[in-house]
């Protein structure tokens, strides 16, 4: 996991939400019923969509979607495949009217041993003004692309008990 984040939002047992201390910036790590129904690409548009729809989002803009190597994966043994998505969607935060454009990175991984779609979404929004924080909250950079597909690359299953009994 990258540096500079908090846990601290109370989500469903299939859910993790990491916060950057000082950004916006959020990861979510959530295991997901396999959507065995679709496939591919089609598989990866499906979660972004369903993403959308869940934070009510206004618009919802997909700009690519790439597999991923699964060679490059430390999942490779239990994973069928992979993709990662890149879009935009207009959301309102909790409580808020205005809606802002976020962008988002989503891997999706395949895990169909679990019957299980693992999908790891990193939420970047729109830069808000740091003029106003203080000096050690700016020695902490926002999280980059780069600390995503580390992420997801890197992840591992320690414990498949986790998925239930098999």
């Amino acid at each position: 996991m990258p540096h500079g984040l908090i846990d601290l939002r109370p989500v469903p047992d299939n859910q993790e939400v990491f916060c950057h201390r000082v950004t916006d910036q959020s990861l979510i790590v959530e295991l997901l019923e396999l959507q065995a129904h679709v496939r591919g690409e089609a598989a990866a548009r499906y979660h972004f969509e369903d993403v959308g729809g869940v934070q009510e989002a206004r618009a919802v803009q997909v700009d690519a979607v790439q597999p991923i190597l699964l060679e490059s994966l430390a999942l490779r043994g239990c994973c069928e495949e992979a993709w990662v998505l890149s879009g935009k969607q207009q959301v309102a935060k909790e409580c808020q009217q205005v809606a802002k454009d976020v962008t988002l990175h989503q891997a999706l991984l395949r895990l169909p041993q679990y019957q299980t779609d693992l999908l790891l979404t990193f939420n970047q929004p729109p830069p808000d003004n740091r003029s106003s924080l203080g000096a050690d909250d700016l020695l902490l950079p926002p999280w980059s692309l780069g600390d995503f597909e580390q992420l997801v690359t890197s992840m591992t299953l320690h414990d498949p008990n986790i998925f239930g009994p098999q």
